[in-house]
């Protein structure tokens, strides 16, 4: 006969996470990549330390966007904060597209 334990021996449901969510399309994605505002090679260059570099979490999607679409010299100076890089009009139409996609799609950026 089975003994009756009024504790139970399951571990605790973990906590629900907070979902991720692309600072750029505002698309919740499973996984988020640090893009650097100031690229890393510029800042080493103004003498900043990479840890002290402002980040940003981005998609996948937009993460290659903005790689293949600027230059460092573009991102280390007109697009270093994410209000700059949001209003680019080709900026804006990627995002426009990439919300139809769904996350799971892999999205390739010539």
């Amino acid at each position: 006969m089975a003994r009756r334990n009024s504790e139970s021996t399951w571990p605790e449901p973990l906590p629900e996470a907070e979902p991720l969510v692309c600072a750029l399309c505002h698309r919740e994605t499973p996984a988020l990549t640090q893009h650097h505002l100031m690229p890393v090679l510029q800042g080493r260059r103004k003498g900043m330390k990479v840890q002290d570099l402002p980040t940003v979490g981005l998609c996948s999607a937009c993460h290659g966007y903005v790689h293949s679409t600027f230059s460092n010299a573009d991102l280390s100076g007109p697009y270093s904060t994410l209000e700059a890089l949001s209003e680019n009009e080709g900026v804006i139409k990627f995002v426009k597209w990439v919300k139809k996609q769904p996350v799971s799609k892999l999205v390739k950026v010539k």
